[in-house]
């Protein structure tokens, strides 16, 4: 009985250890800058500002790469992405571009600012984190 009880208590740490260090884990999905840059950067934000221990990443293909190009703006508020997305990688955001994107159009890793990282593949990243990692999606 008193090793039945020990069992009990080890699997009621281990347990509460685990619910302790829980992190909520989001993937943001942009494919599209001129729709998504924007506003997907401010709902990230807020959501930073709201829940700051939220692990994001942020993968981007097709024309969502463009946001990560050196001098991109937002085309109706002329804002510039880089300083946004250097505030949110200075608060933990990763942003990952797609590689195949670039072979497609036709860019280079040096068009693009240094904050962003590359994957070989934006939809595989995005589906691996989210079958393997158990990360929440989200598309702005």
């Amino acid at each position: 009985m008193k090793i039945l009880k020990h069992a009990f208590l080890a699997v009621l740490l281990a347990a509460s250890a685990m619910a302790a260090s829980a992190q909520d884990k989001v993937v943001y999905h942009v494919d599209q800058a001129a729709t998504q840059g924007l506003k997907g950067l401010r709902n990230i934000r807020n959501h930073i500002d709201t829940a700051p221990d939220t692990k994001i990443i942020v993968v981007t293909h097709a024309e969502g790469v463009d946001m990560l190009m050196e001098g991109a703006k937002d085309e109706k508020s002329k804002t510039e992405y880089a300083p946004l997305v250097s505030a949110l990688k200075a608060r933990g955001v990763r942003f990952e571009i797609c590689e195949i994107t670039l072979k497609n159009r036709g860019l280079k890793k040096e068009q693009f600012i240094q904050e962003a990282d590359f994957t070989p593949s934006g939809v595989v990243r995005i589906s691996q984190l989210q079958s393997r990692e158990n990360f929440a999606y989200i598309k702005p």
